[in-house]
């Protein structure tokens, strides 16, 4: 069996969807599988929507993503260049010989007279296909008019009969060629067409799997004409499933994040999201593992497991597994990943030092449980470092603490026994607690729920055992946006509510 080569051949027309993200995921799990070469191709044909900085952004995506290829524009590789707009003179070679061999012809036929016939055939129910018109041209005069200058395309000549073939995934796959018409190859401005630049590509990159998403079904027809009509085998296709959104239509936009800079965005971590693509049409084909890592996977993978059906993307479930690996990952890892995030919500400058970092992860200890996505920490970190005790004397949810006399009670016992005692450890504060207890007879949420209010501003959240050492150490650090003491905090709300 010779080496797998597989490819994931992307155009730079926009970021990287999820659904092409998976196609890559796919292609590189079977690539390791089996031992063989994973390459990135840039397919640059579409010259008016490609752009380098989209082609940046797919190579540094891809990267986060956690995908490495042997062969690809940045690494070069025995089959170069990587671009196909570097091999024009390669889709030259190979249409002139079409043409030689009898096997294309030149169409000289504008876009109006194209665009004459799809109407005619539209308006008669038929399906639209080039009629021939060029066909009939002799090669000598075809030849005359293109030396004279006449712009002209290049035509695959398709041959009566039946396409068929091995789908890996769909099974045995048949298209009628009188469906079909003859394709373009080369456009009359140069351009190569996709279906023939792809097929050219693969064959002398050497690929011997295509797994591409099953929008792709119908080109293969017209490549596996252009593979007979150069004497060259074509490789095995696996076509996937698309990708739904929960209202079973095709996943776009309007149902959220769709591309992995989206993600990337909203702080879900790139293992997480291989891990639920991996299982976005495959499974390892016991009914139950979930959570695998890349080893797992890798060893696991088969195009036997993946299914015809169409996936659904479930962003609860993508954000379960995200819990789990935020939960899995080192801290300092998670407190790194949190420093754009909080630069960005103007809370930490950049860049952090040790002590800013050693902080951060106690923060994200204590914060972790409530997020679904790193994205989420700007918000469930304000309480730390926005305190505002005139507010918190006023608004609706917590101005109760301010009003109510057990808790004012609570509060006139324990705000000056905190003062004193300086800088707070948790074990000081349960001591000061305990004796604000007895004093006033209050206990559990009675006794904590107007010092957290007090000490935060919020009715709930983080375990006071986990913010207090963060506010005492958050305090001492030179951040983007100061963090109060204890001690600050509670000097502020005592004068807001009335209390000293």
């Amino acid at each position: 069996m010779p080496t797998i080569r597989v490819r994931f051949a992307p155009s730079p027309t926009g970021y990287v969807h999820v659904g092409n993200a998976r196609t890559a995921l796919f292609n590189w799990l079977f690539a390791r599988h089996h031992g063989g070469a994973f390459v990135l191709r840039i397919e640059d044909t579409d010259v008016e929507r490609s752009e380098e900085r989209f082609e940046a952004q797919l190579l540094e995506d891809l990267k986060w993503f956690g995908l490495d290829w042997d062969e690809g524009p940045d690494k070069g590789g025995p089959f170069g260049p990587y671009r196909q707009s570097e091999r024009k003179e390669l889709y030259a070679r190979y249409s002139a010989q079409l043409v030689e061999q009898g096997n294309a012809y030149n169409c000289f036929c504008s876009a109006e007279q194209l665009e004459a016939e799809r109407a005619e055939a539209l308006k008669a129910g038929r399906q639209p296909k080039y009629s021939g018109r060029c066909r009939k041209l002799a090669p000598d005069e075809a030849a005359r008019r293109v030396a004279a200058g006449e712009r002209a395309a290049v035509r695959l000549k398709i041959v009566e009969g039946a396409f068929t073939w091995k789908d890996l995934v769909h099974g045995p796959t048949r298209f009628a060629s009188d469906v079909i018409g003859d394709p373009i190859l080369v456009r009359s401005d140069g351009h190569p067409a996709y279906n023939y630049a792809v097929v050219i590509d693969d064959h002398l990159m050497g690929i011997t799997h295509v797994i591409r998403g099953d929008d792709h079904i119908s080109n293969t027809p017209r490549q596996l004409a252009l593979y007979s009509a150069l004497g060259w085998q074509p490789p095995e296709f696996a076509h996937l499933s698309t990708i739904l959104g929960a209202d079973r239509t095709r996943l776009s936009k309007r149902h959220g994040a769709t591309s992995l800079q989206n993600f990337r965005e909203m702080g879900i971590l790139p293992e997480a999201l291989r891990n639920y693509l991996a299982l976005l049409g495959w499974s390892p084909g016991d009914g139950v593992t979930e959570v695998m890592s890349d080893a797992e996977l890798v060893a696991r993978f088969s195009l036997e497991h993946i299914t015809k059906a169409a996936a659904v993307f479930d962003p609860e479930k993508l954000n379960w597994m995200n819990r789990h690996y935020m939960k899995e990952s080192p801290p300092r890892r998670l407190a790194e990943l949190s420093v754009p995030i909080l630069v960005s919500a103007g809370y930490l400058a950049e860049p952090p030092d040790a002590a800013c970092l050693a902080w951060l992860e106690r923060v994200l200890d204590a914060a972790l449980k409530n997020l679904d996505q790193l994205g989420q920490l700007s918000a469930a970190v304000r309480l730390i470092f926005v305190y505002d005790a005139e507010s918190i004397a006023q608004i609706e949810e917590t101005r109760h603490v301010v009003e109510d006399a057990d808790s004012r009670a609570v509060l006139q016992a324990f705000i000056p026994k905190a003062l004193a005692a300086g800088e707070l450890d948790y074990p000081r504060f349960r001591e000061i607690a305990k004796s604000v207890q007895k004093e006033t007879g209050k206990k559990g949420k009675d006794l904590f729920h107007p010092i957290r209010v007090a000490l935060t501003g919020a009715v709930s959240g983080p375990e006071l055992e986990k913010l207090i050492p963060i506010f005492e150490e958050g305090a001492k650090l030179n951040l983007g946006r100061p963090v109060k003491s204890v001690a600050q905090r509670l000097r502020e709300f005592a004068t807001a509510a009335g209390l000293r």
